[in-house]
């Protein structure tokens, strides 16, 4: 039933129109700005929801309503915020350095425009699909904590600076931890392509079928995931209550709200990642089998599979900051690197001897 679903026949019909139309150089830039602007438009879309989902979990967990004013049940807050950060002069300290502290915004933007780009949304629906699109996504999105370190060095602040160190520190370290997970599965799948780990997975999510090692690696790469997006229990980096906001204290207007776009834009791009490698990325849910189960799992669009185990993923996320209470940065640190890193290193290890004895599903 994959047939049923699959966008390839759309993007190869649109192709192959552009193609009788224009020249081939001018197709591919034609195709570029198409994939360019649908980027944009759902990275205005996700920052919308998921600004207004934070505050509605947020609110649940603390037993309130949140936003219920602009709009019905406070759908159009988001909004509103849009509108006054648009309308808010870029106010800028009088010895910064004002090249650094422009770029810097726009340098968290475009990693993550850069790694979402890699991110199989459904069948035939991937703007890049690389053989090396595991470690792809892995480096660009590291490039963020470039933007993150000039925006606090930049900005003449040692609040600011204090915050940027210590999002480089933590990045830095778990970025180990999130790969290392990661390669976990690869080991199982044998490849870093990101359409072949998802075709892997037809017949089971590697969730399931990779025994306790696998749900060992998830539950590391949530947590570590968790920690590289800066979010809490691991801000840190712009903890307001010592830092006053942290590396983007002296950003205001669109300038923050690249900042504040980005970390929603990153929390989705990990959520996507994780949801991909182990819980099957855009497909269905299938037992083995089961063919009268597994053909009504079929009939469901990949998509809605794809965003639904995306959703799943960021509400943990979600939950994480509203349940757990901020760690000290040595606290953070020694999680990391005699803790995770240690457990990570051996769970590899046995998923590495379960393939090599063939014991995996």
């Amino acid at each position: 039933m994959n047939w049923l679903y699959d966008f390839s026949i759309l993007t190869q019909s649109i192709h192959e129109s552009l193609s009788r139309n224009f020249v081939p150089g001018t197709v591919v830039l034609i195709e570029m700005i198409l994939a360019g602007v649908a980027f944009m438009i759902l990275f205005a879309l996700l920052g919308l929801v998921l600004v207004y989902a934070e505050r509605k979990v947020s609110a649940f967990f603390q037993q309130r309503l949140g936003p219920m004013r602009v709009g019905k049940w406070g759908t159009a807050q988001t909004l509103a915020d849009v509108i006054k950060l648009l309308m808010k002069e870029p106010l800028m300290n009088k010895n910064a350095d004002k090249f650094l502290f422009n770029l810097a915004p726009y340098i968290i933007m475009i990693s993550a425009f850069m790694a979402m780009a890699a991110l199989p949304f459904a069948k035939g629906l991937q703007a890049l699909d690389f053989d090396v699109g595991l470690l792809y996504i892995s480096a660009v999105s590291s490039l963020g904590v470039i933007g993150i370190l000039l925006a606090g060095w930049s900005s003449d602040n040692k609040y600011s600076l204090i915050g940027a160190l210590r999002s480089g520190a933590q990045i830095i370290s778990y970025e180990l931890s999130v790969g290392l997970s990661l390669l976990t599965i690869v080991v199982l799948t044998g490849s870093l392509q990101l359409s072949v780990i998802v075709e892997s997975q037809a017949d089971g999510w590697w969730i399931f079928r990779g025994h306790i090692p696998a749900v060992i690696a998830f539950i590391i790469f949530l947590i570590a995931s968790t920690a590289e997006t800066n979010r809490g229990p691991f801000d840190l980096a712009e903890a307001e209550s010592e830092l006053t906001a942290g590396f983007h204290t002296e950003y205001s207007g669109m300038k923050f709200a690249f900042f504040f776009l980005a970390e929603f834009a990153n929390m989705f791009i990990v959520s996507a990642l994780g949801a991909t490698v182990f819980l099957g990325g855009w497909m269905p849910f299938h037992i083995g089998g089961w063919e009268a189960f597994n053909n009504i799992m079929d009939y469901i669009p990949p998509i809605v599979w794809f965003f639904g185990k995306v959703s799943f993923m960021i509400f943990m996320m979600m939950w994480f900051r509203w349940t757990f209470p901020r760690l000290r940065i040595d606290q953070l640190l020694t999680l990391e690197w005699k803790y995770l890193l240690p457990v990570n290193l051996m769970n590899i290890l046995v998923m590495a001897f379960l393939v090599l004895m063939g014991w995996h599903f």
